[in-house]
């Protein structure tokens, strides 16, 4: 993977930045995007450097703001001379129970699960075609089997699985996009109580939570080995999703 360049939107801290790290040793060089949290996404810049000099940089963007998403993936492209992967993991999550939703909510839940990875998709597009790339959409388990109280973000990370499954069909045969799907992974920042943490728990084929190297490598296998792989949204859930 050598000269080889990946994006990785919300790449500053938690699963984005592992699949930062996993696919920088893998080889990769690495665009770090972010957009509030600097000191942590120049901090993780600047350990990867010291692995491998000029091997990773950042880039600041709201995704909310589509009209900036071309420049983004241009700016991303032109560091190394080409662009052979994007990672769509920015993502907003927090409750919004019925009878409380707002419009403004709406737009910024929609916006980054949805909104953001398409139009970052075609902005890639044709950067992507000449390396004969990819697009691992990071969804979720529960684009697929609905959270209680979670009416929009659930219903943003389903349209992400279709999404993942329409640019398949839009972008091949030259471009394979895929899905990886997380269940228990990392905890919200908004911390779960004890009780709740062992629910979710036990109702996973495997009894145990999952860590961020579980979906890193799922990400770069799909990269690096599923060549033969497109249209398909992997769960890494320890078997939640037959139980949920």
């Amino acid at each position: 993977m050598q000269n080889k360049t990946v994006m990785i939107t919300g790449a500053a801290a938690r699963i984005g930045a592992e699949i930062a790290r996993t696919l920088h040793a893998a080889g990769f060089n690495i665009v770090i995007h972010y957009r509030s949290s600097s000191d942590k996404a120049e901090a993780l810049m600047h350990s990867l450097n010291q692995l491998r000099q000029h091997s990773a940089v950042t880039l600041q963007a709201d995704l909310l703001n589509t009209d900036s998403l071309p420049a983004l993936i241009q700016q991303a492209s032109a560091i190394w001379g080409s662009l052979d992967a994007l990672v769509n993991n920015a993502s907003s999550f927090y409750p919004t129970p019925m009878g409380t939703i707002t419009e403004a909510q709406w737009d910024d839940l929609m916006g980054s699960n949805l909104k953001a990875p398409l139009f970052l998709s075609q902005a890639a597009s044709p950067y992507l075609k000449k390396t004969r790339g990819c697009i691992v959409n990071i969804v979720d388990i529960h684009g697929f089997r609905p959270m209680k109280a979670h009416t929009l973000y659930c219903a943003a990370k389903a349209g992400l699985a279709m999404l993942t499954q329409s640019l398949a069909k839009e972008m091949g045969p030259d471009i394979r996009v895929n899905g990886v799907a997380p269940g228990a992974i990392m905890w919200p920042q908004s911390e779960l109580n004890n009780e709740i943490q062992a629910s979710i728990l036990e109702r996973t084929v495997l009894k145990r939570q999952g860590c961020p190297e579980d979906i890193a490598n799922t990400v770069k296998f799909l990269i690096m080995d599923g060549n033969y792989i497109t249209g398909q949204v992997i769960a890494v859930d320890g078997g939640r999703s037959l139980n949920i």
